[in-house]
């Protein structure tokens, strides 16, 4: 969309909306303000002259002609410079923002305090670069998740504690114009006859939007933020998901090229746990990524990233991951990393771990190492084989060699629950062995789970295949006889 024609469509009422049962707040550009005399202010405020939570605010404490304020400013935005604002220039496009404001409060007589003034300015600058209302959010790290469900209610995951947002769309329009900005610069679509899409934010944040009908409440959208710095090994023993036992075991079992499948519910941090496991990859090998939107962020330099691709509006086009997959076999990948595992592109993984392309990984949506095994024979039949039960199942056991199970733990806390080998096929089942376990005690009186990480005294089955790979582990790290990297 042409930088004219998405300040054109950003245009809206003037009228400032209140929040009901809030009385002497008033809703602007998704931001609540209490109604308050200001001096007037005669220069712009810098980003960095504001704390970080004004800037996460937004708020404005003007008077409640600031909507009308607001709207008639992006009006003089678009006659006078929608032709010439360069988009790569924040500061210069702030500085125009900033001078068409003073403008206008002396010819409307506003006056507003600094701190007000420096938001508005803000605002403007959201709407014309950035997401609107939830650009705030996305510049929030201590969120990680941005739910909304409508555009009057927007809830947040902070420090892993869901929370309902003071930031709110003004209309259904103006939240509709945010998804369009999102999933077209991807290059997708989302409207009434196709009203369910995944996309991805510049950063690599998924993105999912509902539409109506679907929606009954109006547009629906979840961001699953990620962080910018990339998480490493010594985090993971820092926030205590894992001990140090586990993480020596999961990098020998990386390097010495374990097929590794990742499993857990949503939200329990199975991507970020295959990008920290990725890490232990060494760099000299040509690593593919497959992904239905792209969110991976591995370090390594030899890496293709291919990415599925939806239907075209002529329902034509399209590009399944397990397409990626197969033509991922003529690439000459040393390893192969899926995102996830939802469909038919199992059996394709699976063929690919069976045919010299070990050490690959992947990620599946599992309550348990069991449940994973019974969910790739289900993909695996999705894909239209006709491949009896047992034959799946040997199929399996022959290419999973690692079960890493993650969960989000009472209190929001995302751990490593479970490490478990596959250790083949016995009594017509594919078999396991549980090496290392999260044990919760209980819950703290802040509600956050407390326990620890134990081995369970089963000796790994690869100590040959470590040794060979000149992994050496110490068999004592698998004794039971203490919690393996203590209470957590």
């Amino acid at each position: 969309m042409a930088l004219k024609d998405r300040l054109e469509a950003l245009k809206r009422p003037a009228a400032a909306q209140v929040t009901e049962g809030d009385p002497g707040l008033s809703v602007i550009s998704g931001l609540r303000s209490e109604v308050a005399p200001a001096p007037p202010v005669a220069a712009a405020v810098s980003a960095s002259a504001r704390t970080s939570d004004d800037r996460d605010q937004r708020g404005v404490r003007a008077q409640p002609t600031l909507a009308s304020a607001k709207a008639a400013i992006h009006d003089l935005l678009v006659e006078r410079h929608a032709d010439e604002i360069d988009i790569s220039d924040r500061e210069g496009v702030r500085t125009l923002i900033a001078n068409l404001t003073e403008e206008y409060m002396r010819t409307a007589a506003i006056v507003l305090t600094r701190l007000d003034y420096g938001h508005l300015v803000d605002a403007l600058l959201d709407e014309v670069l950035g997401l609107g209302p939830l650009q705030p959010l996305l510049e929030d790290h201590a969120i990680s998740e941005v739910m909304i469900n409508h555009a009057h209610q927007i809830f947040v995951e902070r420090r892993g504690r869901v929370v309902l947002s003071p930031v709110v769309f003004e209309s259904d329009a103006q939240l509709r114009q945010v998804i369009d900005r999102v999933v077209s610069s991807v290059g997708r679509r989302v409207d009434e006859s196709s009203p369910m899409c995944d996309a991805r934010l510049r950063d690599g944040s998924r993105v999912n939007v509902v539409l109506p009908p679907l929606a009954l409440d109006g547009p629906c959208m979840t961001i699953r933020k990620f962080s910018r710095d990339k998480l490493q090994p010594s985090d993971l023993l820092e926030m205590g998901s894992a001990s140090t036992d586990m993480m020596r075991y999961l990098e020998a079992a990386v390097r010495s090229r374990l097929s590794i499948l990742v499993s857990g519910g949503t939200s329990s941090g199975k991507t970020t746990l295959l990008n920290v496991l990725s890490g232990y990859i060494p760099a000299d090998e040509r690593i593919v990524t497959i992904e239905d939107a792209a969110e991976l962020q591995l370090r390594q330099e030899h890496v293709i990233r291919l990415e599925a691709r939806p239907p075209n509006v002529e329902g034509k086009g399209s590009i399944e991951i397990r397409d990626l997959v197969r033509n991922s076999l003529r690439m000459r990948p040393d390893r192969i990393l899926v995102g996830e595992c939802r469909g038919g592109e199992a059996m394709d993984m699976l063929q690919a771990m069976n045919t010299g392309h070990e050490g690959s990984m992947s990620t599946v949506h599992a309550n348990s190492p069991q449940d994973a095994i019974s969910r790739l024979e289900a993909m695996v039949l999705m894909a239209g084989t006709d491949l009896p039960s047992r034959a799946i199942q040997k199929q399996i056991a022959s290419a999973v060699d690692v079960i890493v199970q993650a969960q989000r733990v009472r209190g929001g806390a995302r751990k490593i629950v479970s490490i478990c080998e596959v250790t083949g096929m016995g009594n017509g089942e594919t078999q396991t062995q549980e090496l290392f376990q999260y044990r919760q005690l209980g819950v703290d009186d802040d509600g956050n789970a407390v326990g620890f990480h134990a081995a369970l005294g089963n000796l790994s089955i690869h100590m040959d295949h470590f040794a060979e790979r000149a992994e050496f582990l110490s068999p004592s790290i698998f004794e039971a006889d203490a919690p393996a990297g203590g209470r957590s």
